[in-house]
């Protein structure tokens, strides 16, 4: 246990099961004293959500929908009625078709490609837009992207146009709301094994792969996603904003695979 969040509290939104990047990240902030509150959508999911939200002795848990803005204003309501400040948000929230993450990208839908963009970026202006009256300088906001925004990555389709427009919402947000001290950040994490990962076509084979290939030849744990995580809510990050920060073992500095894998 440590200290560097003592005092700090902030919203998850994302968490799926024990083993979502979203906890990890979770896990890690409360370990450094944080106060978290959990977002879940549906009762499903927050049976799911519950008892990972006592094991780190919260209690505070929303049920919401980012599609709806009443399901949005009545969380942000709850949060500010119970708190009356946020000092971080974790945005952990993307969603596409499963079955468009395995065929070819041209024959992404037009009903697809709007609920991707929708939920997977356009929920983090809807978020960041009803956290900032909440949010006082030094306060900051992460979201989770992946290096298939920017480099083409089998079957990732149409989720490599989301994330790319939600890294551009990120250095937009960040300007917009840097002059009141609020920083907005995204971790790009490597291939995970996780609920969503599993969604992808061909995910364990791009798994393998970025293991085996990458310099420190790891993909990343979720251990080292919280602690930059941490890093980043944390006041060491004070000056870091805009920022795509990569977590992946170095894999985005290759050009072509190892020389034993070639």
């Amino acid at each position: 246990m440590g200290d560097l969040l003592n005092g700090k509290r902030g919203l998850v939104m994302g968490v799926a099961n024990d083993r979502s990047i979203a906890w990890g990240i979770a896990k890690a902030l409360a370990d450094q004293g944080a106060e978290l509150a959990f977002s879940y959508q549906g009762e499903a999911f927050g049976r799911r959500v519950e008892p990972l939200a006592a094991s780190v002795g919260a209690d505070l848990l929303v049920d919401v929908d980012v599609t709806d803005d009443a399901s949005l204003d009545a969380a942000f309501g709850q949060i500010a009625e119970r708190w009356g400040r946020l000092d971080f948000l974790v945005h952990a929230i993307a969603f596409s078709n499963k079955d468009e993450l395995t065929g070819r990208f041209v024959n992404t839908s037009r009903e697809n490609f709007k609920h991707s963009l929708e939920i997977s970026c356009y929920s983090l202006i809807e978020v960041a837009r009803r956290a900032h009256p909440l949010m006082s300088a030094g306060s900051s906001i992460i979201t989770l992207t992946y290096g298939g925004s920017n480099r083409v990555t089998p079957f990732y389709n149409v989720m490599g146009v989301a994330k790319a427009a939600l890294e551009s919402t990120v250095r937009y947000l960040a300007n917009d709301l840097g002059p009141d001290g609020i920083r907005v950040n995204a971790i790009s994490p490597g291939p995970m094994k996780t609920l969503a990962g599993a969604a992808i076509g061909g995910a364990r084979k791009t798994y393998r792969h970025t293991e085996a290939n990458a310099p420190l030849r790891a993909n990343a744990t979720l251990e080292a996603i919280g602690g930059t995580a941490v890093w980043l809510t944390s006041d060491w990050g004070a000056c870091t904003t805009g920022e795509i920060v990569l977590v992946d073992g170095g894999y985005h500095v290759l050009g072509m695979p190892q020389s034993e894998n070639l």
